[in-house]
């Protein structure tokens, strides 16, 4: 845990940040919880444990933890589906995924992965949050108009143009209320007054005084008290899909949390604990799960709120934890009458705001492969799922990223028979090579060789056509890994079965740090193994 003079240098500012954050929570949770399948009171449970344990156990002071768009986004596929095949317990198994979710996360921060999560390339990123703010856009159109949240995107892009023939105009108006509200509602007055609140109170007073009797869908009743424990529940024939969905959930719950303490460093000029962040996120995901709440993470906008309210340390999240906590335990009755179309309207402008549009304003300016990629990670994140479009989107990108480190890498071989590609070559190794044209190969490696550039090298090498002679020169070569020597072994088994005479320059000394290299010594025998190009052709092997 956190010092305790953490907590207490800036009481003022975090219980203020926390308030505030727990303000602008309120009505988030309620609208993710219902648009989840889950219900307002799994949005307050989760915001509430998952903000509490982050704050503490987490490693971003200043981070406020909740549920989130992308976490949502699976929750409500994973309700869907496991009601459709287990309706009596599809919701215990929901959030049994949900804890260990939890487990997974805590994992990844047990096992020091936090710093590699977040090296997932930017395109990869930005495909999959445009996806999930166009799938949340999709999902609450619905409620907007008056009508039930689709549990598919693809049901809810087939069911929208007959709900907007039919639309409620009583629910488009409040919707479009709290939709208004949420875009305009800025300055001053915003810091103030957050706008979710002030767009989630003005169009409940306006469904409440001006259309009183239009019957539209409001929250209704919410359980009173703290949340119960539940024990996990397991089926065997979900337990698949029960896995895939705890991956998803941690993995985008980490990227999601840590790309969150990456703008809490910026603003703050700290620095988080990436894998203290996540044992946190895991601990906070895993006891939510337990006691039926949404899953959750690092939220961006809550951050940020908090911070510009004052708050610092992980007493803000605490607070913001324990004012969420009362409301559910005692304040239930207040909510009752909210309007679903209002949190649809409020959750229409959050998908919107998920959508990475700085990138999608300069796409006309970006090279053709960065554009394909996120186009193609969104469109599998809205019609597939998360994880296999983020697994595409980095294996794609890491295929074209090894082709390019093979071009540099190759950058750093020197292949050349004395007569071609002598440009690099030193004044005396070009003499010594110059008594011998056309007869001599020289391969000199002075940087790492993975094993992708072999196709390439092995190409060049055999350009030169027959060489009586190869000298693999090794004395420059500041790395040696298993990788290039399976590259160096494959060209010197082709050039012995050749005929060609082999000899390496300068093994002795990578040897002995190298034990990968021992085989390719065996393979040309301790009597070719030289120390410089001159003694290659002075010295007379077995001698």
């Amino acid at each position: 845990m956190y010092p305790v003079k953490t907590y207490s240098r800036n009481l003022r500012g975090d219980l203020f940040g926390g308030l505030t954050a727990a303000v602008v929570a309120l009505p988030l949770a309620l609208a993710f919880g219902i648009a989840s399948g889950a219900g307002p009171a799994a949005g307050l449970y989760g915001a509430a444990i998952v903000g509490l344990l982050a704050a503490v156990f987490g490693g971003t002071p200043s981070q406020i933890s909740g549920p989130t768009g992308p976490m949502t986004v699976v929750m409500t596929a994973m309700i869907a589906q496991f009601l459709a095949s287990h309706p009596d317990q599809g919701m215990a198994l929901a959030f049994t995924t949900v804890a260990l979710g939890g487990v997974f996360q805590f994992l990844f921060g047990a096992l020091r992965v936090g710093k590699y999560i977040i090296m997932v390339p930017y395109p990869v990123i930005s495909g999959f949050m445009t996806g999930i703010g166009a799938i949340i856009v999709l999902l609450q159109l619905g409620p907007m108009l008056g009508h039930d949240t689709a549990g598919r995107v693809l049901d809810a892009v087939q069911a929208l143009p007959g709900q907007v023939a039919n639309a409620d105009p009583a629910a488009l108006v409040v919707g479009s209320i709290a939709l208004a509200l949420m875009f305009g509602w800025r300055g001053r007055l915003n810091r103030l007054f957050p706008a979710p609140l002030v767009a989630l109170v003005a169009a409940t007073l306006a469904s409440l005084w001006l259309l009183d009797g239009a019957g539209l869908a409001r929250i209704g009743e919410l359980p009173s008290g703290l949340p119960d424990f539940h024990l996990p529940a397991l089926e065997g024939s979900l337990l698949r899909d029960m896995i895939i969905n705890a991956l998803m959930l941690a993995v985008l719950g980490s990227i999601d949390s840590l790309l969150t303490s990456l703008v809490a460093d910026n603003v703050t000029g700290t620095q988080h604990d990436s894998d203290r962040e996540l044992m946190g996120q895991g601990i906070g995901n895993t006891v939510a799960g337990l006691f039926g709440g949404l899953p959750g993470a690092g939220a961006t906008m809550r951050t940020v709120v908090n911070i510009r309210a004052g708050g610092s340390g992980p007493l803000s999240g605490v607070v913001h934890a324990g004012v969420l906590l009362a409301i559910v335990a005692g304040m239930g009755g207040l909510f009752e009458n909210i309007p679903l179309a209002a949190l649809a309207g409020i959750l229409v402008k959050v998908g919107i705001d998920i959508v990475d549009w700085p990138f999608l304003r300069r796409l006309h300016r970006l090279p053709l492969f960065p554009v394909a990629l996120m186009g193609l990670v969104m469109l599998l994140t809205i019609f597939v799922d998360l994880i296999t479009a983020v697994f595409v989107g980095v294996f794609i990108k890491n295929l074209v990223t090894i082709d390019r480190l093979s071009d540099l890498e190759l950058g750093s071989v020197i292949l050349t028979d004395g007569t071609r590609n002598t440009e690099r070559l030193p004044e005396a190794d070009r003499e010594a090579l110059a008594r011998h044209p056309g007869e001599t190969t020289l391969l000199r490696i002075t940087g790492p060789v993975s094993y992708a550039v072999g196709r390439g090298l092995t190409r060049r090498f055999h350009a030169f056509g027959h060489q009586e002679w190869l000298l693999v020169d090794l004395a420059d070569a500041e790395l040696i890994g298993i990788s290039t020597t399976m590259v160096l072994e494959d060209l010197v088994r082709s050039a012995l079965a050749h005929g060609t005479r082999v000899q390496l320059i300068g093994i002795d000394r990578i040897a002995q740090r190298e034990r990968e290299l021992l085989d390719l010594v065996s393979m040309v025998g301790a009597e070719n193994c030289v120390a410089s190009i001159d003694a290659a052709f002075t010295e007379t092997p077995g001698a």
